[in-house]
């Protein structure tokens, strides 16, 4: 059975060494220089009490096996605040058995009680199996070209 929580802003190092541990499959991806040290100053940063970032987990057998980042924001365009879901990841030996499903779903439902007006993320144009998850469960398609710029 797998269990989806929202990791709590007290998780103890030991919990953090674990996300950090399981986020590696998604960091070595992106070719940081240190992508153990940046997840671990991430996670640290994303569970600080004034922090607008959020951490969602998915454990099975006790053992952490996929996980969501996110920050809540303010959006003109949606007259509120709104989430933008950085990333979701599920261990690839755990992947097509409903898990990334599960996360979304628990996102979701933790948003409509934060009186959230929507959710919004970004995929790979390629990435079919992904953008038909997210198309099961009402997201669409947003035609827009996104920036990044950084220091």
């Amino acid at each position: 059975m797998v269990n989806v929580y929202k990791l709590p802003r007290n998780a103890d190092r030991d919990t953090q060494i674990q996300l950090a541990d399981l986020l590696m499959g998604q960091m070595e991806s992106i070719g940081t220089k240190e992508p153990y040290q940046q997840a671990l100053k991430t996670i640290e940063l994303a569970l600080h009490p004034d922090s607008q970032a959020h951490i969602f987990v998915a454990e099975k057998d006790e053992a952490m096996v996929g996980a969501a980042f996110l920050n809540v924001g303010l959006s003109l365009d949606k007259g509120g605040y709104y989430i933008w879901l950085n990333d979701l990841y599920v261990h690839k030996e755990h992947r097509n058995q409903g898990i990334a499903k599960k996360i979304l779903l628990k996102i979701i439902y933790w948003a409509e009680t934060k009186e959230i007006k929507g959710i919004e993320l970004e995929t790979g144009i390629n990435n079919e199996a992904t953008k038909a998850l997210y198309n099961s469960l009402g997201f669409y398609d947003i035609i827009s070209k996104r920036y990044g710029f950084r220091f």
